[in-house]
Parts: C-alpha cells; structure tokens; sequence
C-alpha cells in the first residue's frame, strides 16, 4: 500500500513538472495558428502568421543552417583528430593533454555574451570581418567544438584504439590508412552524436549571436527575438512553431545517438 501510494505520488509528481514545461510551449504554438491569441481558439485557425513570418524572416533561417552546417564542417575537421590526439596522449596520463582538454571546455564554462565581447575586442576592427556571417561561425565554432570533442574522445578512450592500429600497422597500414579505416569507424556513434549536438546548438545558440551580429547577419535565434519585441504575438509564436519543427527532430536524433554513444562505451 505504500509502495502503491509513493509511486502515485511520483507520478503525480513527473507529470505536474511535464505540464509545466510543456503547457506554455503548447499554448505559444497554438497562438502561432490562431486568427487572434486574445480571443482564443474560437478566433479560428490559421497559417498566415506562419506565411508572414517565412516572407519577412526567411533568410535568418537559411543563414542559421548555412552557419551550422558550417560550424559541423569546421568541428568534424579540427574536433575529430584532436580528440584522437587526446585519447592517444591520455592513454600515458599526459599531464599536457589533461590541461589542454581543460582548456577545450573554457567557452562552455564562459558566459556567451564574455566569449563574444572577447572575440568584438580582438578582431572588431576588421570591418569587413566583423559584418561577415564569417564572424559569427568563429564564435559558434569556439562555443560547440568541446561538444564534439567529449563524445568522440569517449567512443575512442572505450574502443581499445592502441591494439587496434597496433594490428593494423602489424599488417602494413600506414598512418592516414589506420586513421580512415580502424579510428573512424570505431568511433563513428562518437562522431554522429558530435555532429548532431553541434548543428543543434549551433541552430538555437542566442547569446553569442546576439552580440555578433549585424543587421545583415541576423539567425534564427536572434530574428526569434526581434519577432517577440517588434511585431504581435501571434507573428512571434508562429515564429517559435517554425523553429521547432527545425530543432525537435535534431533533438529526437541526438537522443538516440547519445543513447547509443553510451551504449557503445558501456560495451
């Protein structure tokens, strides 16, 4: 009976805290559909927010996947063999390598908006950097690269990657062959939630944008904002609607390739 009642109350409990989180996301989408928000659902429904926000905004939407897919780009690049470096350095407890890692997470632990002044103090003066989308990329590469390291770097500390190319260059693989055939795809799970994480956050990151950009290199994130103070509610809300049928599937397929990344290094 006890048991009984503490599950009921646990229960009761999770999906108080469910509607709490989900309730206003529900009502903000529904005001993006709705003839007028103020009236209610008796207003009638409608797509002509949704039709209004893609005529006005629909460059900060391609801006942002054309940033993100750029970011995933520069990350696999520079992300993938740094965290090989890290893993095949830590395996000798490599003082240096524990400090560069440290190091990697620095733009996490910072605030977005210091990362972004930091980056105004240094390179602001380069007008045409400064107006570029280029700009932009820079602080969202400094903000997602650890996000790809740390699930790479766990698939390779977990896949016995010594013994392997151990074997590999046994049989006469050279460098770049041990690299392409035995690291990469042992460490693929690594690299998919990676790059998954990395064009999410990339799509949704405000804070550093909001300071990088100009009005030629206003996101998605950044137009989201600019729907919400300058225009009516139900532009705003139809604005939210579009931004979550871009993230809510990325964040569905980054689940399942972080539950599989973990799966892997329990294995």
């Amino acid at each position: 009976m006890k048991n009984s009642l503490r599950f009921y109350l646990q229960l009761a409990f999770t999906l108080l805290v469910c509607a709490f989180l989900i309730v206003p996301v529900v009502l903000s989408v529904l005001a993006g559909v709705t003839e007028n928000f103020f009236v209610g659902l008796s207003s009638g429904f409608t797509l002509r927010w949704v039709a209004q926000v893609w005529d006005t905004y629909q460059m900060t939407i391609w801006r942002s996947v054309a940033i993100a897919l750029a970011c995933l780009a520069v990350t696999l690049v520079v992300g993938v063999p740094l965290a090989y470096m890290l893993a095949r350095h830590q395996g000798g407890n490599s003082r240096l390598a524990r400090v560069f890692e440290e190091l990697l997470m620095m733009p996490v632990a910072v605030p977005g908006l210091a990362t972004a002044l930091a980056l105004i103090m240094a390179y602001g003066q380069y007008r045409a950097f400064r107006g570029s989308l280029l700009f932009i990329l820079v602080g969202h590469v400094l903000f997602t690269l650890p996000f790809m390291v740390r699930p790479v770097l766990a698939v390779m500390q977990s896949s016995q990657l010594a013994v392997l190319e151990e074997a590999a260059a046994s049989l006469g693989a050279g460098i770049r062959q041990r690299f392409f055939g035995v690291v990469i795809p042992n460490a693929a799970s690594g690299i998919l939630a990676g790059a998954l994480m990395v064009v999410t956050l990339s799509i949704g990151e405000f804070n550093i944008t909001w300071m990088l950009h100009t009005p030629l290199t206003m996101t998605l994130p950044v137009g989201l904002a600019d729907a919400y103070a300058s225009m009516r509610l139900e532009v705003g809300s139809a604005y939210t609607l579009i931004f979550l049928l871009m993230i809510v599937p990325l964040l569905v397929a980054m689940q399942w390739a972080t539950q599989t990344t973990r799966t892997r290094v329990r294995l």
